[in-house]
């Protein structure tokens, strides 16, 4: 995922979070706010509950992969913010990237 579309600092994480406009499910929380701009971008946070520096690390590459192949990027008018849970690390990464892809349809909608 290339850097234009990602959530970098904190202030635009607090700002996403701040209108209150989520999705939940078993291992994941998506908030998500509309965009002016043409493109997407996505943030991603890890608790520190989750592991340490490398299972973290690891979970987000993994999680960026998810959201390369379920999102046109060009095309989709959102900021999103991809909060993980605990339960991911007990699922495979296609039962993950599954629950993912339900959580960004309903955000869509």
């Amino acid at each position: 995922m290339e850097k234009r579309f990602r959530v970098r600092k904190n202030e635009e994480f607090s700002l996403i979070i701040s209108m209150k406009r989520s999705v939940a499910s078993a291992n994941f929380v998506v908030y998500h706010s509309d965009r002016k701009k043409e493109n997407a971008r996505v943030g991603i946070s890890v608790s520190k509950k989750l592991g340490n520096a490398v299972v973290r690390n690891r979970i987000k590459r993994q999680v960026r992969e998810m959201t390369r192949a379920l999102i046109d990027f060009k095309t989709y008018p959102k900021d999103l913010i991809v909060i993980v849970r605990k339960p991911y690390l007990d699922r495979t990464f296609s039962q993950n990237k599954n629950d993912l892809e339900i959580a960004f349809k309903k955000a869509i909608i």
